[in-house]
């Protein structure tokens, strides 16, 4: 097979005049698609692609940990549309499993580059280091849980290949896998080869039927509403759901996942819809529309209050990025921007009732002196500090069910693993998404177990010049799992989170037992621009906020 493989390109040509190699034309394709950064670890069947890298115009964003590359590449690919990570092979690719099964999981683009053993290497099948099995077994892992896979063993077929995959990306709006041996790095093209033009449009004749029957479900509803979710997000969906909205009058709800799809200080903004675990005037609202107009929904259970939603599918438009459903009716080869933008060019205008009234303003806090902190107060405290500026990135557990009540008045500002629930997740998460929007500061919410899985990635936010918030909620445990069933197994060691600048050498870190001293400490925080904050907030070990308790009673009675 070795000797199918071009000659490396010639040096001393002028870039014009050099010939397009694999690892060349992989990088461009990935550069012409928004890709200014790249996250990984290097290792030897991945060196060449490095150096490669390094001379292309995007940045690699050396991580600590393959799983963190994972994490960040995710955020990215939320915030900017596609990420991308490079690790070596088995021992860098099988250490982001989990990351990228997550970004499968909740639909995010991640792009998993990795190198392996040359095809030269394998004659005879030696016991090479960080073969496991069989030299394809990292590939046959990673189709498991990505929208594509290749291998890029041929010259003659390795373009093809590449533009196949990444258009599986920017379809399915999942992780896609990208295998270089690496002496085909440099292999030539063998002949011309064309980018491919864009995704191919809807069937125009089912798209046409879709909207009939969609625009009269519309109008002889006497209560319609929208029900909004990630894909929104995924597919950058958000100025054309908010323009279908404020033509026809119809309010918006959204899930836990989809928290941010709309700035929730919009007249038309409904609250967070997740079925028994959310406030009940925003659940009796949804269940009782008479036509729900879900778009890019995802039914799981988290969105889905563990299951305890009561919608009706005779009642409901469920378009998503792979497959239109009108009450029992299924429309195949619609695409979800066709779909929404064939809505807003019907022009409706509905006479719905308006949405149930929501808190506003934000309520007033003040610090009560010596008062122990608590979770609910936390909360409330950071309602205060979110902006226009600010990102809010939970992590799971009380980060994230505490963090539901944060008001975001802005898209795409709130991320969160809310379907997969991976544990580790938010501090990688602000490298990736700090780095692809400079211009929000990220606000991170993170249980002490959780950062001490990931935390340590606060060295590669120092390396990187960014300033995240990074607030600990320190109770000592496993929260969530403590309302579930109880026992020492929740326990962790108490680290003296505020003291990890001292180790890093950059940073500033406080401590927060009180109310008053978290109030004084996220003053602080939100002074200090020059690199991160992590502070320390002392919770007792069976604190929660009211969502965490009401899920915990639903996931304990399912044991």
């Amino acid at each position: 097979m070795a000797s199918n493989i071009a000659a490396p390109s010639r040096d001393g040509l002028p870039p014009s005049q050099q010939p397009t190699t694999v690892g060349r034309y992989l990088i461009d394709r990935l550069q012409a698609l928004g890709v200014e950064h790249l996250f990984g670890i290097p290792g030897d069947y991945i060196l060449n692609l490095y150096k490669m890298l390094d001379d292309s115009p995007i940045q690699v964003v050396g991580m600590t940990r393959e799983d963190s590359a994972g994490f960040a590449a995710d955020a990215y690919a939320r915030v900017r549309g596609l990420g991308c990570m490079a690790v070596t092979y088995c021992v860098g690719g099988l250490s982001a499993c989990n990351s990228i099964a997550g970004a499968y999981a909740e639909k995010s683009p991640v792009v998993v580059l990795t190198g392996s053993p040359g095809l030269s290497e394998r004659e005879r099948n030696p016991l090479l280091h960080h073969k496991v099995k069989e030299f394809d077994t990292q590939y046959q892992v990673f189709k498991q849980f990505t929208a594509a896979a290749t291998v890029l063993d041929d010259p003659l077929t390795a373009f093809s290949e590449i533009d196949r995959v990444l258009a599986a990306a920017l379809r399915y709006k999942r992780p896609v896998y990208i295998e270089v041996p690496r002496d085909m790095l440099l292999a030539e093209q063998v002949y011309p080869h064309a980018v491919p033009g864009p995704l191919p449009p809807s069937d125009p004749d089912a798209l046409r039927e879709a909207l009939d029957e969609t625009e009269a479900m519309l109008r002889q509803a006497k209560r319609p509403m929208i029900l909004a979710d990630v894909e929104i997000h995924r597919f950058g969906l958000q100025s054309e759901l908010l323009a279908l909205a404020e033509q026809s009058g119809l309010p918006i709800a959204t899930t836990l996942l989809g928290k941010s799809v709309i700035s929730e200080e919009h007249p038309l903004f409904a609250g967070i819809y997740e079925g028994a675990m959310g406030r009940a005037e925003v659940t009796d609202y949804v269940e009782a529309s008479d036509c729900l107009l879900m778009l890019g929904c995802f039914l799981t259970d988290i969105n889905l209050g563990i299951f305890t939603a009561k919608l009706d599918s005779s009642r409901c438009i469920d378009a998503t990025s792979e497959d239109l459903r009108i009450r029992h009716h299924h429309y195949r080869d619609v695409r979800l921007d066709d779909f929404l933008k064939g809505l807003r060019a019907r022009r409706l205008a509905l006479n719905v009732p308006a949405p149930p009234s929501r808190p506003l303003p934000i309520p007033p806090w003040s610090a009560r002196p010596g008062e122990p902190m608590t979770s609910a107060r936390l909360f409330a405290r950071l309602n205060h500090l979110v902006d226009e500026n600010v990102m809010v990135i939970a992590d799971i557990g009380d980060s994230l069910f505490g963090s539901a009540e944060l008001r975001i008045s802005r898209s795409t500002e709130f991320l969160s693993p809310a379907y997969y629930t991976s544990m580790g997740f938010a501090v990688p998460a602000s490298v990736g998404a700090g780095l692809a929007n400079r211009a929000l500061r990220p606000l991170v919410i993170v249980g002490d177990g959780a950062f001490q899985m990931t935390g340590m990635e606060l060295s590669t936010v120092i390396r990187n010049g960014l300033a995240p918030i990074v607030v600990v909620l320190n109770n000592k445990g496993y929260t969530t799992e403590r309302y579930i069933l109880d026992g020492p197994f929740n326990d962790i060691l108490n680290w003296s989170y505020h003291r990890v600048p001292e180790l890093l050498g950059a940073g500033l870190g406080l401590e927060a037992r009180t109310e008053d001293e978290l109030d004084v400490a996220l003053t602080r925080a939100w002074e200090n621009r020059e690199s991160y904050t992590l502070i320390n907030v002392h919770l007792d070990a069976m604190d929660r906020s009211p969502a965490l308790e009401r899920l915990a009673e639903r996931l304990a009675g399912k044991l």
